[in-house]
Parts: structure tokens; sequence; C-alpha cells
């Protein structure tokens, strides 16, 4: 019996051999997975009577380098009786949910941004830096590129008059913003990032800017976990996309479009299952550490 989790920036989702649940907390940027995880593992145990031997985490603020398990699996001891617990970045439990076992780069899409290319049994990760020093092309980008360039119109900084009057509810939001800096400024920016797709499927020229710039983006750092897992510009693989800004059709035949560009042998494919069922497989089938983005704990 395996528990899994799949803990994200927008919320937390367990499943289990009989139930699910979610839970709306996530992981906001000044905050530990572990610190997370405790919080979501307490809300379950009021509501579900769940043991598990097996708990799978795929989480997300690790950067492709999983640390020492030890705590993580006494979390998952203590809440849920496991004596197994793999610790897995997300980007690989994305990987193998969407793709198996088979060549090919996962890039997932949401609030931040991470792909994990698989060549020949090589893993490797390229950004899920956070949005400070990375997640290009993902929602926080998105918003902030939007506003920033709405904001400046209003200021006279720049002149995009069409994109200012579309993001009205947005830049009314700003302004009651009690910190410029703060989570809510952070969060309004990632709610933005659909409404600037929104503008792109419209034609406006502004969001099409905004949105092929992080298309581009995104097909640089597919170029990168393809090149680092040994991959190259000749050899065929596979391409999942994954997240919910993945699902916008004019974000997703950009992303196809820029990848192409630097990868012709590419080949967009279905996504054959989420997180939750990566971290599964991997809790299955993957027993041993495979460094740096996947470590195990056993108990003692």
């Amino acid at each position: 019996m395996v528990l899994a989790v799949d803990l994200g920036q927008s919320g937390t989702r367990l499943i289990w051999p009989d139930g699910h649940c979610e839970s709306s907390r996530a992981k906001r940027a000044d905050e530990s997975p572990l610190d997370v995880l405790r919080d979501v593992f307490e809300e379950v145990v009021d509501l579900y009577n769940v043991r598990c031997e097996v708990v799978a985490l795929s989480l997300t603020g690790i950067y492709g380098d999983v640390p020492d398990p030890q705590k993580y699996g006494e979390l998952a001891s203590k809440y849920f009786g496991a004596t197994e617990v793999a610790v897995i970045d997300d980007g690989l439990a994305g990987l193998i949910g969407a793709l198996g076992v088979q060549n090919g780069v996962a890039l997932s899409v949401g609030s931040g941004v991470v792909a994990v290319g698989d060549c020949d049994g090589e893993f490797a990760h390229a950004d899920g830096l956070g949005h400070v020093f990375g997640d290009i092309g993902g929602g926080f980008w998105l918003g902030k590129h939007a506003l920033e360039r709405a904001l400046a119109t209003r200021q006279g900084r720049e002149e995009d008059e069409e994109l200012l009057a579309f993001l009205c509810e947005e830049v009314d939001l700003f302004d009651q913003l009690e910190s410029n800096t703060g989570l809510d400024a952070n969060w309004l920016c990632i709610t933005t990032a659909r409404r600037v797709l929104e503008g792109a499927a419209n034609n406006m020229a502004g969001a099409m800017t905004i949105r092929n710039h992080g298309a581009r983006g995104l097909a640089k750092t597919v170029r990168a976990a393809w090149i680092r897992a040994g991959g190259d510009g000749y050899k065929p693989f596979s391409l999942a996309l994954l997240g919910g800004l993945s699902r916008n059709p004019g974000y997703e035949a950009a992303i196809n479009e820029s990848v192409l560009a630097l990868l012709p042998h590419a080949q967009l494919v279905p996504v054959h299952g989420n997180h939750l069922d990566g971290a599964i497989t991997i809790a299955t089938t993957m027993k041993k550490d495979s460094l740096p983005m996947l470590r195990w704990w056993h108990k003692p």
C-alpha cells in the first residue's frame, strides 16, 4: 500500500488505495516543504484514518536536489505509520507519471517551472529555481511581466493602453496591496497569468509578446533538460506538458513551436498520468536512490 503526496505551490493532493483528498495548504516561497507537510498531515489525520507502510512524497521547492530524507521519513512514520518513504523532486514524479520509462522530457508549467529529461535512464533537471532566479515562462513570470507593463503604461513609462485596460481588475487589486513585495503580490502575479493567456488568445499584441517570450524561455528549459540527460539535437524524444497553464491551447501551441525550432525531433505526446501517478510508480519500481532527485528513508 502506497500513500502518495503531491505538494505544490497551489495546494496539496494525496491519494491512497481506498481514498484521496485535496488540501488548499500550499508551499509558499518563504517556507520549507517539511513545514508545509506537517500542516497537511495534521489536517489529513483529523479527517481520515490513513495507515500506509510506504509513503511517496512529490515535492516542489527542492530545486532538483533532494535533501537528507530522515526528517521526512520520521514525519511520515509519525502520522501514517510509514516504514519506507520516497522523497522525490516533483519534476521527476511528473516525468515518470507523464511518460513512464521512455526517452523524453516532462515540462511542468504552473506558477513555477521545472523540466526533467530522461535519456536512456539518465535523468537531468532544468530550471525549478524559484521565481526570483528562474521559473521563466511560468505563471508568476507571465503575470509579473504583464502587470509590470500595465503599471508602467499607467505611469507613462510604456505605451500599452490596450493591456492596461484589459488588466483593469488586476491593477485595482494591485492598488489594494499592503506590500508590493509580499506574498499577496506574488499571488496576484500568479493569478494574472491566465488573463495574459486569454488576452493573447484574443490577439492582444502586448499579451502575445509576453506569451511568446515565455514559450521561447520554456523551450530553452526543455533543451537544457534533454541535453543534460545525454540527449542531442538528432535523437527523437517525447515531450509531455504538465500543469494548468500548459493546457491553454495557445500556450501549448507556442511552446511546441518554440521547442521544435530548437529540437526538430521532439514529438509532443499525450500525458499518461500526473505527479501522483509518478510518485506511486517510483515508490513501487524504483527502490534505490537516484541522486539527486530521489532519496529513500527506511525505518531502523
